[in-house]
């Protein structure tokens, strides 16, 4: 896959605000390394800015390890998970922000799950939706599908979804096989129900939009199923959406960088020893092999 031409060409006076500032909603007490990595991988995929919104005593950690992020402290619960009085720091930040990208690291709390749900109803600019923001849409699809069908979006604007099996699994109320046998099918059939991008991750990732198109990923490694990996992808599906690519688009480059990063990531490391770190490193070499192959094709 070749690297798109508008992220392959930066005009020589342009600047961070060009390439999009990044919302990351993530994190809670013991899982900041999910806001992280998606902060880090977005960086390194080429957002201009990127702001993690987390509980306001996890930033420092947040900050230790990724320098180049900028944050939003938030109001927390005692469990050191986002409270409802996050709300409106949230609504107001979200009118600063090009994407949102929801879910990483949240935590299944019951009033943190219900902010998220807010959140994601009410949000008016592009999003992606991950992890425990999925996990916050079990039980409430139709309202989620009413919210969606409210939203003045373009076809290229549509919200990305990004379940595993089991999260997919979670939000239609079926067992994991059944997921697992019909993924092309359940990716299409839930893409055009809810109007959005799914990204039903796992071997071969699938991407597909409401329209029948369907993307079947090939790059990618078993060494890639740790920890952190797909806090990884969202965050770099999150930086291609923001240079302008649209929802399908950004989710299908992601896929294949992503893969592509862990395939190298797997080269140096080995399988067995492969982080989600590892992929994040990466990701320039990814990118320059689609750069390389799109410079190829120019010259044709």
């Amino acid at each position: 896959m070749q690297l798109p031409r508008q992220l392959s060409k930066r005009k020589k006076d342009s600047h961070k605000g060009d390439f999009g500032h990044v919302f990351i909603l993530a994190g809670s007490l013991g899982m900041t390394g999910a806001a992280v990595l998606s902060a880090k991988a977005a960086l390194r995929s080429g957002a201009g800015l990127v702001t993690v919104g987390t509980p306001c005593s996890l930033v420092p950690v947040v900050l230790r390890h990724s320098v180049e992020s900028m944050s939003l402290a938030l109001p927390e619960t005692n469990e050191g998970t986002l409270s409802s009085a996050a709300f409106t720091k949230i609504k107001d930040f979200l009118d600063k922000a090009d994407i949102l990208l929801a879910g990483p690291g949240l935590s299944r709390n019951h009033e943190t799950q219900e902010l998220t749900r807010k959140v994601i109803f009410e949000s008016r600019i592009r999003t992606i939706i991950d992890a425990d923001g999925i996990n916050a849409l079990v039980g409430f699809l139709d309202k989620f599908k009413m919210c969606i069908s409210c939203l003045p979006l373009e076809k290229k604007n549509l919200r990305i979804i990004t379940p595993h099996p089991g999260e997919m699994a979670r939000l239609l109320d079926v067992k994991i096989e059944e997921v697992q046998k019909k993924r092309q099918e359940t990716a299409r059939t839930f893409a055009k129900e809810y109007n959005v991008i799914v990204v039903l991750k796992g071997y071969q990732t699938i991407v597909s939009d409401p329209f029948g198109a369907v993307y079947v990923n090939n790059t990618g490694n078993s060494g890639m199923s740790t920890a952190g990996s797909g806090d990884v992808l969202t965050g770099m599906i999150s930086a291609f959406l923001a240079q302008g690519l649209s929802s399908f688009e950004a989710a299908r480059l992601g896929v294949y960088a992503h893969g592509l990063a862990g395939d190298f990531a797997a080269q140096e490391k080995t399988q067995l020893g492969l982080i989600a770190s590892d992929i994040i490193e990466c990701i320039p070499k990814a990118i320059k092999r689609m750069e390389e192959a799109y410079s190829k094709q120019e010259k044709k």
